[in-house]
């Protein structure tokens, strides 16, 4: 890896740096970034650029070209290693090339990474676990502030996290965060990264007066996608169900379905309703069930915090592959910090999360979002409207 990092720091003749102060606590710069290398991490930094006064907690070094003779390949060419280095070829279908050494992961840890119109492959998995080997826990929420009140809302990826935050945004709320909310380790502050919302095409209807202008291009392959849905439900079955066509479209609908969504930048909806930090008092874990309605009940924090951990660790899967991969090319390198997550996000979360009051809410999906703030609005007013353990369940419902 030395060697590695001493034949990039010869290649450029001159030394261009961009730093990067997340909330104060993760430092990160980029050395000899190209501007299509700073544009691959603008959606995730871009409002955290500023000069660092302290040494950073991740270095991002960029070369033209990332030489990797001998180089062993793990799976079908995602990750490969040779004797120096670990590398990640692939993020989703886009081809990369980053050297990563993951034993350095949760403390100061130096990418190389082979420049070009990419993003930084793990890059969020990254800063979540420097933030956690400080004590701040990522959580895969979101957060608002409704009526000055602090709303943690925590949950399963499609549970309904972003559905409660666009419901109470009608309503005036100001964004916290989305996808990922950090909770400082007394859980007395929370914190986003404000990466693009998820827009879903049946989002549209609640929310049209939030929602900035859709292109007619994604209009127009909205309708594709309905008008291949609609072939399907009308052929799919009967006589017509083994036909070729039939079979591969159906097959290709739930890739097609995939794209029906716009990735809208927080500050396009909340506009001047951004806040940077808030202080947590209602906390909700909200999840889909087969019922007829919503349905709200007390609920103990610690089973949010025991839930969250496997919450956090699904949305962080594809990072958690390319470590065993690092491990099967390195059997004796090891991350004691990477090794213990689940101890640490478990024991920092309940301590966070001790005496908060707390709900659990199960709703049909989709879900209604008028019906959903007018069933969360009466709790998520003021300070603790009764202690948890004295509140009826039925008294919601």
């Amino acid at each position: 890896m030395m060697s590695l990092l001493n034949n990039s720091r010869n290649h450029r003749t001159t030394q261009r740096t961009m730093d990067y102060d997340i909330h104060g606590i993760v430092g990160v710069r980029l050395i000899n970034p190209l501007d299509s290398d700073i544009a691959a991490v603008a959606d995730l930094l871009e409002q955290y650029r500023a000069p660092l006064r302290r040494e950073p907690d991740l270095v991002i070094r960029f070369k033209d070209d990332l030489p990797t003779p001998g180089l062993k390949h793990i799976g079908e060419g995602y990750a490969g290693f040779t004797e120096e280095g670990f590398y990640v070829l692939s993020k989703g279908r886009a081809s990369v090339k980053a050297c990563i050494p993951f034993e350095q992961i949760g403390s100061r840890c130096e990418i190389l990474h082979e420049s070009g119109p990419r993003s930084v492959p793990l890059l969020t998995d990254i800063i979540n676990y420097t933030f956690l080997s400080k004590g701040y826990i990522p959580l895969h929420a979101s957060a608002f502030v409704h009526n000055e009140t602090g709303i943690l809302v925590a949950g399963w990826m499609h549970g309904g996290k972003t559905e409660a935050l666009l419901a109470f945004a009608n309503h005036g709320a100001h964004y916290v965060g989305d996808e990922w909310v950090m909770l400082s380790p007394d859980g007395e502050s929370m914190f986003g990264m404000p990466e693009s919302l998820c827009i879903w095409d049946w989002y549209v209807k609640y929310i049209p007066k939030l929602l900035p202008r859709i292109s007619m291009e994604r209009k127009i392959l909205f309708k594709i996608i309905y008008i291949f849905d609609a072939i399907h439900k009308i052929f799919g079955r009967g006589i017509f169900e083994k036909f070729f066509p039939i079979k591969m479209l159906g097959e290709a609908l739930p890739v097609f379905k995939q794209q029906l969504k716009v990735r809208v930048v927080p500050k396009a909806l909340f506009k001047d309703r951004m806040r940077s930090q808030a202080t947590p008092q209602k906390l909700f874990l909200i999840m889909g069930e087969n019922n007829s309605g919503i349905h709200i009940e007390t609920c103990d924090p610690m089973e949010i915090a025991d839930r969250m951990v496997g919450s956090n660790n699904y949305e962080q899967m594809y990072f958690w592959e390319f470590y065993e991969a690092f491990k099967f090319a390195f059997p004796h390198r090891r991350n004691d910090f990477l090794d213990n997550i689940d101890d640490r996000q478990r024991s920092l979360l309940m301590r966070a999360l001790k005496n908060k009051e707390a709900y659990k809410i199960s709703h049909p999906y989709p879900v209604s979002f008028d019906e959903l703030f007018n069933k969360m609005q009466p709790l998520c007013n003021g300070a603790a409207t009764k202690p948890v353990n004295q509140l009826s369940i039925r008294e919601h419902r």
